[in-house]
């Protein structure tokens, strides 16, 4: 019974053994490729087994056994991350386990730029390829819906910055991020903001930051731009800036701003109707927030460009017109 037992024993560490050795083995292996590296994307939702049909439809050949086996080893078959994925030869279906549960994306990225419109965002959404389009050819007004801000105009409501997403995310949850960190920036910002200015409440200090942001790419020239507008508000002055009568003009401008465009009235000709527009124009950036919010103490009512991207600012309307002669009719009256 001895000798019976003994044997048995060895046998069943022999089977361990190689089994043991199999499963290694099988585990270790680099997976087969079809290419030097696989993209291949986990839709939401998706279980480890049909991940693994989605897997093997790009081009990666698994033992479909064996991976479900060690993930029920390793207590993670219900962790799988959906998201896209790269892989490259040598990579083992541990190490791609591993991916698959720590959520080891490939990133995509897109950049909303300061001064941008909302139609200009969409475009660049819809050309990116490493999107999923869900909001191509809906209205603005369901996409704002759709980020929990219904009734809300779209404009100047996103951060520009640079965006970094998994692929095949949705157009949604980007847009989300960026009005989510608009309303942040907006918040912190307006609660350190300098005391007594003309502005009711964050809305209105956004649009006027959209106006600075269209007015000058210059840092140096943003606070002093914000400082005339501001003075103008006090004063009951008209605001007269040319980005607003654009804005307003919309598809109708042809890249040549006329008289008769100034005496056009539309809800944005800041020409011909007193205060701030009823939106922001475009996406302002962080430094002309803060210039809307902080701006230079200064009695300028006026300013004009120089043509080298600097702009002359000034206090009274007769020194406003000599530097208009001065900078924009080369001298002559």
């Amino acid at each position: 019974m001895r000798k019976l037992l003994s044997r048995l024993f060895v046998l069943i560490a022999v089977v361990c053994a190689l089994l043991s050795a199999l499963i290694a083995s099988v585990l270790l292996t680099p997976i087969g490729l079809e290419r030097a590296t696989v993209d291949f994307t986990i839709t939401p939702g998706s279980s480890l087994r049909t991940a693994i049909r989605e897997i093997a439809a790009a081009g990666v050949e698994l033992d479909p056994w064996a991976l479900v086996l060690l993930a029920r080893l390793l207590g993670v078959e219900a962790s799988i991350k959906a998201g896209s994925y790269e892989i490259a030869r040598g990579v083992t279906q541990l190490q791609l386990l591993r991916k698959l549960t720590h959520g080891d994306f490939t990133q995509a990225e897109l950049a909303f730029i300061e001064g941008w419109t909302f139609r200009q965002m969409r475009e660049r959404l819809d050309a990116h390829p490493d999107l999923r389009h869900e909001t191509t050819g809906i209205p603005e007004a369901e996409i704002m819906r759709l980020l929990g801000a219904p009734q809300v105009a779209a404009e100047g409501l996103f951060f520009p910055d640079t965006y970094l997403f998994a692929k095949r995310s949705s157009d949604v949850e980007l847009l989300a991020r960026a009005y989510r960190a608009m309303q942040r920036h907006l918040e912190r910002e307006w609660s350190a903001r300098a005391a007594a200015l003309p502005y009711r409440d964050p809305y209105q200090a956004l649009i006027m930051a959209s106006i600075v942001e269209k007015e000058t790419g210059r840092e140096q020239d943003r606070s002093l731009v914000a400082a005339v507008f501001v003075n103008r508000l006090r004063q009951g002055m008209l605001l007269q800036t040319d980005p607003t009568v654009i804005y307003g003009l919309g598809e109708n401008f042809d890249g040549n701003l006329r008289k008769s465009d100034l005496l056009a009235d539309t809800p944005y000709n800041t020409y011909t109707r007193a205060g701030l527009p009823p939106t922001p124009i475009a996406m302002p950036g962080l430094a002309s927030l803060r210039a809307t919010l902080h701006p230079e103490l200064s009695e300028a009512l006026y300013f004009v460009a120089r043509g080298d991207g600097t702009s002359h600012f000034s206090h009274t309307l007769p020194e406003h017109r000599q530097a208009v002669t001065r900078y924009q009719k080369g001298g002559k009256p």
